[in-house]
Order: structure tokens, then sequence, then C-alpha cells
């Protein structure tokens, strides 16, 4: 009888377990599913340019103390199909695949299998026989560090056609522009470091980005290999007409969404801006999300200060360059409304994150946009990131 009893209570208890269990899962899938807030000063400030006919649409997003305070969509993903921006669009976003590629870098530092410091011949030994332009060898051979510092001395184009392996090992054939670690020059140096990710995980990119990354962050649409549901997401790339009156639809050259046959780790991505959100949200946090430890609190600070000493770097004044990120030294001009110590990268067509650690403020501004001329020091940037800031203020 006791026996029974006491049966009978544990199954009690462990439904009301479950059942509780159950409200809480549903209830964070019913927080999933609430819009978030959107804050009608950017949307406004990001309408200005659709109006003007700079941009075709936008996405931004803001995060603030861990929460997306912001989340808006305007003007139009496709201008022919009339297909409005969406929260949920997908974005080339270029360059902005680079931190993440480092983070991977890092990742692997971690576990004590490769350390940044280490000579890149270690794992692709055609770089030990690498040449300046007069032909002579230089004083010491390219790091990982200088790699996705940019201070390699590597040139050349980012973009190519054939598999990573047969793309980096062309690279260790261009002669170096410069000593190693004389200058910042920005190059295609984070191919070189996606190879070797591939070399020493024994997986290709987009398998251990997923699995390392973009998995345990919930990044559901960031990958190199876009399938044909996510092809159709993806925001339109525009570029001015030829009288400029206008916007026109224009390929994709760093990676085309139907026929991208390798990763590139420079540039191939694409991500929605909640997907960039929560990889930033991470690094903030130190290198965990929702209590999962993705890199080390040490790796974080290593990527985030400073790793190129007084080198003139960058796009625009007063910035500095760390582990695969740019990171500001003295705001100023498109980033004076962002703390020191702020870190970010853009991209080719228009986009930019940035974390800004003293005010736990995340921003995400995503577009698709040729020629804009300095597009790390655009009216665009500027605008959503005043916005922005005030909105938090």
């Amino acid at each position: 009888m006791i026996r029974t009893t006491s049966l009978s209570c544990l199954a009690l208890v462990l439904s009301f377990v479950s059942t509780l269990s159950g409200q809480d899962a549903a209830a964070t899938k019913q927080a999933d599913r609430t819009p978030p807030p959107v804050i009608a000063e950017i949307d406004a400030a990001m309408q200005t340019f659709v109006d003007q006919g700079t941009l075709s649409g936008a996405v931004t997003l803001v995060g603030h103390q861990g929460k997306i305070i912001h989340l808006g969509a305007v003007g139009l993903a496709d201008i022919e199909k009339q297909k409005e921006m969406r929260p949920f669009t997908m974005f080339s976003i270029a360059s902005m695949t680079k931190p993440i590629v480092a983070t991977a870098v890092m990742i692997l530092q971690d576990e004590g299998k490769l350390n940044v410091d280490d000579k890149v011949s270690n794992y692709i030994p055609a770089f030990k026989d690498v040449k300046l332009k007069d032909g002579s060898a230089p004083e010491r051979e390219i790091t990982i560090k200088d790699a996705i510092t940019h201070t390699s001395g590597l040139a050349g184009d980012q973009v190519f056609q054939q598999s990573l392996e047969e793309a980096v090992n062309e690279l260790a054939e261009r002669p170096l522009a410069f000593q190693p670690g004389t200058k910042w020059q920005y190059s295609p140096g984070l191919n070189v470091a996606g190879r070797i990710i591939e070399i020493v995980s024994g997986q290709p990119l987009q398998e251990f980005l997923q699995e390392r990354i973009f998995g345990p962050c919930q990044m559901t649409s960031t990958t190199f290999f876009p399938d044909q549901k996510q092809q159709r997401r993806i925001a339109t790339l525009y570029g001015p007409s030829e009288d400029g009156k206008s916007l026109v639809a224009v390929g994709n050259r760093i990676s085309d969404p139907a026929d991208v046959t390798a990763p590139n780790p420079s540039g191939g991505l694409f991500a929605t801006a909640r997907d960039m959100f929560r990889f930033y949200q991470m690094v903030l946090n130190q290198g965990k999300l929702r209590k999962q430890r993705i890199v080390s609190a040490d790796a974080v600070a290593q990527m985030t200060s400073p790793q190129t000493g007084d080198l003139e770097t960058g796009f625009t004044p007063g910035n500095c360059w760390g582990l695969g990120w740019c990171i500001v030294r003295q705001p100023q001009g498109v980033t004076e409304m962002l703390s020191p110590g702020t870190f970010g990268h853009g991209g080719a067509f228009g986009t930019q994150g940035w974390v800004d650690p003293k005010t736990e403020t995340i921003y995400v501004l995503m577009i698709q946009r040729t020629k804009m001329g300095n597009s790390d020091g655009s009216d665009v940037r500027k605008a959503f990131q005043q916005a922005a800031s005030n909105a938090v203020q």
C-alpha cells in the first residue's frame, strides 16, 4: 500500500513537472514569435534613403542589454517584383563574414590545436617559400595573426572561383606587398585562415561553422550555400543606373547565391539581422550564449583588443584592428556615437555590425547596395547608428 501510494505521488509530481516544462517551452516558443518592437525614428531615418533612391530597402536591428529593442524593415527586397523587405530577409553580408571565421580560429586555439602566432606554413607548406615583389625572401614568415589582422603582405582580390584549397595555394604564389607585420593592407588573409580551419579540424568550413557557431547560436539562416527556399529570401543587390537616377539589379561578384561552389571565408556568408545579433550577443557575453560556451572569454578578449599597434588601419579614421575585427579606438565621424572599444565589421554591400561593450548595445544594418564610395563612411551607416544611439540613451 505504501509503495503504491508513493508511486502514485511520484507520478503526480512527474506529471506536474512535465506540465510546467511544457508550459515553459510553449512560453519560449510564443516569445520567439512575438514581433520585436520597432523604433519609429530608426525606420524613418532609413526610409529617407529609400525615398531618395539611395537604397531599395533596409533591415535594421538594435540590441541593448541582451534584448532586441528594435527590428525594423523598410522599402523593398526586390524592386521589380515589388517584394517587401522583411525582418527575416537574408542578405549577402560580405566581409561581415570575417569576424565569424576569426572566431572559429580562436575556438581551435582554445582547444590547443593551433595558435595565432603559428607560421601559416606549419599548416600550408606552400607558404614556406613566399617571396616579396623583388624576389627576395621576407625577413620572417607569415603567421595566422598576420593573416587575420591584414598585416601579412598578401595582396590581390579576395574573390575566387576555384576551390578554397586551390585559391589559397594560388595566394602563396603571389608576391608579398610588404614585409609581414610592418603595414596594414586589407587582404585575402581570412581565406588562408578559413583553409587552416579545414585542415586542422578535418571538416569543411561550412560544417565546422555550423557545428561550432551557427548551431549553438541558433543562427538558422546563416550559410555559404543557401538552398532554394533561402535563395527566395535573399534581398536583391542593387547599384546605380548609368545616369545615376535609379537603381538597377547587379550580380553578386563575391558569392552568387544560386551558384556557390566553395565557401569564401573573406566574404561569402548569407545571413539575417537576427542571426547576426545572436552571434554578436555571444561575443558580447564573453563567448557564451544561453549558458552554452562557444569560445573562451580569453579568446574574446584577444580578438577584440588592438593587435596592430600604431599601424594606420581601416577605411575610416580612429580605428585599429583586432583578430578579424575592426575596433573603434577614437570615435569620430561615422563612429562618433560609439564608445571607444566598440568592435565590429562592415561589408562591401553596405552592411554593418557593431558591438559597443560599454553601453551593451548591438547595431546591425542590412542593405544590398554597390558603388557607395567608401561604404564604411557612408551617410546611411551614420544615420542608422545615430538614430539607434539616440534610442538607447
